[in-house]
């Protein structure tokens, strides 16, 4: 795989610095005399790794507009705004997951190649940094083959000093081995060594604290571990219980999550700060099912994750003015009077009430845009549900469903104004800032740790104890994330519809969440399982990998469940519905054409291009996915 080698100017934080990648010195005159005196030709690791922290990203931002509609979709955790159809299993261009490992991977081989220059002593005071490379590096890299596979990795992005440039492919059981191995390294190094060059403003994930990092490196092998219990369940019991034993500790409160920005200025080509600059996701919306099952179980998680729909109590009191109909299930919220003209006056909401009557989703079930009569409201918003300005000729549309939260995806500019009524005032907020990401937090790993539980690994606390702390922290993360992000609604309500509530996390409200008997952890083993595993795909709502990954090796959503069941489609069985993305056909001129073959070949996948490939994208299945259920099956205990 021939990757280009190109530095860019970056700025993290306060720090400035341009970074080259090392060169062998030249002697001759004609060097000498073409040599630019402000050019840096010797690398700083400092430097360098402050550019792989800019350049770490599990997404990519067309991600968000291929990848993870599609792993929504056959996951049936969203749903197409279109609603479910015979196409939904047709793959199209799938964005650039699968080598996303490689902009870490480049740099870790030039600090270690910088290393190899330096006597044993100088060489050895960067050995932090090096480990904190690696944790990133394997982090990417079991991003990127969940959907490929085996990929290039102890042979790539070497060949700029001297290795090749027709890397061989890896398998994924060698990769788990190394990873695992090098994130034990990592922890090692980092809790043992002295001496070190330190990091301070060029890490700008934690600052240097090189604790945190072990932690981080110790959390992300409980990744692996779960991804390995339906091929080793007795070596993902020992990963997890080596991290709970670990010295180092583990991710487990707020202050320990991989949650950062990248830098708070924005001064280069790269939207570094804002993480991308325009829509996403502009076909998917929230599924029915998700959506109803949050909301009923009062989880503010749906606040943060999905947008309020469009139909204030001022929309909705428009819309009788001007004598249309509005969505039954929306009025289904409204309390109103009928005078004897027959005008409704909205009067409040019923049920729950702002903010929770605002979420809504879209049915999951298959054609459900061609059964008007029962699904008719949910579709096509833009013809049925319009305003006309009062004495004019324009008019406005209003979408009854919620789509997934922008701002907490993309940064930069709002680009979501408050819906008003035609001619009414425009409201909007249009200030730039940076975005938060959050990329592994204690949710997630005590989730983890409650699964590994149930199974009958031997952790010191009870699943109980470590599901009630996941859950919690959930919802704390993403109260923060909001908060962090300046989503719309958080702490303001725009002064525009008198009934409108903000969306921030109140106080109580995770009690009263904790209540309701879907969110404890009660029942017989499979049901407690299934549980745990419903949370760790509601936390990774805003994670479309992981929350795919989820599904994919737990068979959940679960055909007849009592808590969020699959949906069952007569024609388009689960046998059609991909378990990974296409590979691609390689070409006969790339330099790559034989080795790809090879790698194809011995994992048993057919070359495929994007389109309609989901009998084959679910039969051939990548190394990890072989013994995991079938959508649908649900766990095997």
């Amino acid at each position: 795989m021939k990757q280009k080698y190109n530095y860019k100017k970056l700025l993290v934080a306060s720090l400035i610095g341009a970074t080259l990648v090392g060169a062998t010195s030249c002697r001759d005159d004609f060097a000498d005399i073409n040599s630019s005196p402000s050019q840096v030709t010797t690398p700083q690791p400092t430097y360098l790794f402050a550019q792989a922290v800019l350049d770490f990203e599990n997404a990519g931002y067309t991600y968000w507009f291929y990848n993870a509609p599609m792993m929504f979709s056959w996951s049936q955790m969203a749903t197409p705004t279109g609603s479910y159809t015979g196409t939904f299993t047709t793959t199209t261009a799938t964005g650039d997951q699968g080598s996303q490992y490689l902009k870490t991977l480049k740099i870790v081989n030039e600090v270690k190649y910088y290393q190899s220059t330096l006597s044993e002593e100088e060489a050895a005071q960067y050995n932090n940094i090096v480990a904190c490379l690696d944790i990133m590096t394997a982090y990417l890299g079991v991003f990127d083959t969940d959907m490929y596979g085996d990929v290039p990795f102890t042979e790539a992005a070497q060949a700029l000093h001297g290795g090749t440039l027709t890397p061989k492919y890896d398998t994924v059981e060698d990769l788990y081995n190394l990873w695992l191995t090098q994130l034990n390294d990592a922890i090692t190094t980092l809790t043992t060594s002295t001496n070190q060059i330190e990091l301070n403003t060029q890490d700008v994930v934690y600052n240097g604290d090189v604790n945190k990092w072990a932690k981080l490196a110790n959390s992300i092998k409980l990744r692996l571990a779960a991804r390995l219990l339906n091929k080793d369940q007795s070596r993902a019991f020992s990963i997890a219980q080596e991290v709970v034993n670990a010295s180092c500790g583990y991710i487990d409160n707020m202050a320990d999550a991989m949650l950062f920005n990248k830098a708070t200025n924005n001064t280069s080509s790269n939207d570094y700060a804002f993480h991308w600059s325009n829509g996403f996701m502009e076909s998917t919306a929230a599924s029915q099912r998700v959506i109803n099952f949050m909301v009923e179980n009062r989880d503010p998680r749906v606040r943060f994750c999905y947008q309020k729909n469009d139909w204030n109590s001022t929309i909705i009191q428009a819309f009788y003015d001007q004598n249309r109909r509005i969505p039954s299930y929306i009025e289904e919220n409204v309390e109103y009077t009928t005078d004897a003209s027959g005008k409704k006056t909205f009067v409040s909401w019923k049920g729950l009430g702002e903010p929770w009557v605002r979420y809504y989703g879209i049915p999951v079930e298959f054609n459900a845009i061609d059964n008007a009569s029962k699904y008719g409201d949910y579709f096509n918003y833009t013809t049925q549900f319009q305003l006309n300005e009062v004495g004019g000729t324009s008019f406005k549309s209003y979408c009854p469903y919620s789509y997934f939260q922008r701002q907490m995806i993309i940064g930069r500019y709002y680009n979501t104004t408050v819906p008003t009524v035609p001619g009414g005032p425009v409201i909007e907020r249009t200030e730039s800032r940076p975005w938060y990401g959050l990329y592994m937090g204690s949710a997630e790993v005590n989730l983890y740790l409650a699964e590994f539980k149930l199974l009958g690994a031997n952790l010191p606390q009870s699943a109980e104890y470590y599901y009630n702390r996941g859950v919690r922290a959930s919802v704390e993360e993403y109260d923060r994330l909001a908060g962090l992000n300046q989503i719309a609604y958080y702490g303001t309500t725009y002064d525009y519809d008198p009934n409108e509530v903000s969306i921030e996390l109140k106080d109580g409200e995770i009690d009263a969440m904790m209540e309701n008997a879907d969110y404890q952890l009660t029942g017989n083993d499979a049901e407690q399982l299934e549980k745990v595993y419903l949370q760790q795909m509601l936390n990774f709502t805003l994670y479309p990998n992981e929350q795919f990954i989820t599904a994919r090796r737990t068979g959940l959503p679960k055909f007849n469940s009592s808590l969020l069941a699959r949906e069952n489609f007569p024609l388009m069985p689960v046998t059609n519905i991909p378990r990974r993305f296409d590979t691609g056909i390689p070409l006969e001129t790339d330099l790559m054409y034989q080795i790809k073959l090879d790698a194809l070949s011995r994992q048993g996948l057919t070359p495929t291009s994007a389109g309609p490939n989901g009998q084959i994208l679910n039969a051939e299945r990548l190394w990890q996915d072989l013994e995991a259920p079938q959508w649908g099956e649900g766990p095997s205990l």
